[in-house]
């Protein structure tokens, strides 16, 4: 736990304020955990109460979200943004279409975007926004009327320059499209103020693959950095079948490893000659279907009810690309026994503290999500600096930016680890780099802020 007393009073406050929140209060306690070092020798973090206001969010929006479904019933969800920390940029963070989606959820994700986005070193705060609508098995039309009805409140609170969304589990680009296009009939305007659009209508190329390209640009730096390895030669295991994880899954591959499974919700695919992507693009993609159809059209391989059990199949790379706390401690004993050497995290928060410490007591090179998971997110700040120019970039100047970003990104918490005597950690090095510079922008806006 906590040597600093004045951490103990920090994390005690957020618990007496956040009862019952675990998701949130995990990702607090695993970062103020990082931090201890940090505020040891900064006695200036205490006494401008630098991360009482870091921990509270600037604003939290909770909304009704009434529509009507295609027998003409009214339906009535939950909608939800926070607008976490704007010291260094506006408002950025996507929008979680799932039945899971609470308070405690959108809190956490919009937590660690503050961290996040500050390490891809462009001007951007943290902020989470979503609903407990799941779009899966709707229509096109109820979806639509879902998504007019949320942007209608939505639409009050976020702007091109104030707060900007973007997309997450649920929320692709149907329905980035509809969402966009009842923000510009309510405003008025034509702005970026939604990253993830389409390209006819100021979306950026190499968004969709971002996330799972910057994870792999990440680990293959971290590979080589600290083990002096590659994906060359190496088998992957890639849990979820949703953009993450499927652009993983080609970057992996473009980059010498082995995909040979991946999974959704109800269970997961082990293929041995590899996963044909394109099979998985077409069933996940185009026909919004089960994982399990892949043993349907591809000889050889097999489909395991559980998607829990992707963890036993022997890989020397994980990324986990699924949800939050996929992998526990059992897992990763399991992956470690296997002979993992590296796991980068793809999703939001995948592995459970337990993990991770069984990872970093093994030696095994651990890419946490803030980190690991950046390039989403680094990539929708460039679709914003393009709409702001006016301008579109071609896929090879993003993708080449979006590496650049991921390698700073790898260095920076490499680096920041190794200041404060933690050579190695790349979770403490992560939360410490994201935290200085949000940090420092905190401090020279003054208290009042």
């Amino acid at each position: 736990m906590f040597q600093s007393e004045y951490l103990k009073k920090v994390y005690a406050g957020v618990e007496a304020r956040n009862p019952g929140e675990k998701e949130f209060l995990q990702a607090v306690r695993e970062v103020l955990e990082s931090l201890e070092p940090v505020v040891l020798a900064n006695p200036k973090l205490e006494e401008q109460g630098v991360l009482e206001r870091i921990v509270e969010p600037e604003r939290q929006l909770f909304f009704r979200v009434s529509w009507v479904d295609d027998k003409g019933q009214v339906q009535v969800n939950r909608g939800y943004r926070v607008q976490f920390n704007s010291a260094i940029g506006p408002y950025k963070g996507g929008i979680r279409l799932h039945p899971s989606v609470n308070a405690s959820v959108i809190k956490f994700l919009g937590f660690e975007q503050i961290f996040k986005n500050s390490l891809t070193g462009l001007p951007i705060g943290g902020g989470k926004g979503g609903s407990d609508f799941d779009p899966k098995g709707k229509s096109d039309l109820e979806v639509m009327r879902f998504c007019q009805s949320f942007m209608t409140e939505l639409a009050k609170h976020i702007g091109a320059d104030t707060d900007v969304p973007a997309g997450d589990i649920g929320t692709g680009a149907r329905e980035i499209g509809y969402m966009f296009g009842q923000y510009k009939r309510l405003r008025n305007e034509f702005t970026g103020v939604l990253t993830g659009k389409g390209l006819t209508y100021g979306g950026s190329l190499a968004r969709k693959e971002a996330t799972g390209f910057g994870l792999c640009y990440f680990v293959d730096e971290m590979l080589a950095c600290m083990k002096k390895e590659s994906f060359k030669g190496k088998t992957v295991v890639v849990s979820g079948s949703g953009n993450v994880a499927i652009y993983a899954n080609q970057k992996a591959t473009e980059l010498g490893g082995k995909v040979v499974a991946m999974s959704d919700s109800n269970g997961y695919i082990y293929d041995p000659n590899g996963i044909n992507l394109d099979v998985v693009k077409q069933i996940k993609e185009v026909e919004r279907g089960r994982i399990k159809e892949y043993v349907n059209r591809v000889k050889g391989a097999e489909y395991h009810d559980g998607c829990s059990g992707i963890w036993t199949v022997k890989c020397d790379i994980a990324l986990p690309c699924a949800t939050q706390n996929e992998i526990n401690e059992e897992s990763a004993k399991i992956l470690v026994k296997n002979g993992v050497i590296a796991v980068g995290e793809g999703a939001n928060m995948p592995s459970t503290p337990e993990a991770i410490a069984v990872f970093q007591n093994a030696g095994v090179l651990f890419a946490p999500a803030k980190a690991a998971n950046a390039g989403g997110v680094a990539t929708s700040a460039l679709e914003m600096s393009q709409n702001s120019q006016r301008l579109s970039w071609t896929f090879q100047e993003v993708d080449a930016k979006l590496k650049t970003i991921m390698v700073n990104i790898f260095h920076n918490a490499y680096n920041a680890a190794e200041k404060y005597g933690m050579k190695g950690n790349l979770v403490a090095g992560a939360n410490i780099a994201g935290f200085e510079k949000v940090a420092d922008a905190m401090l020279a806006q003054g208290i009042a802020y």
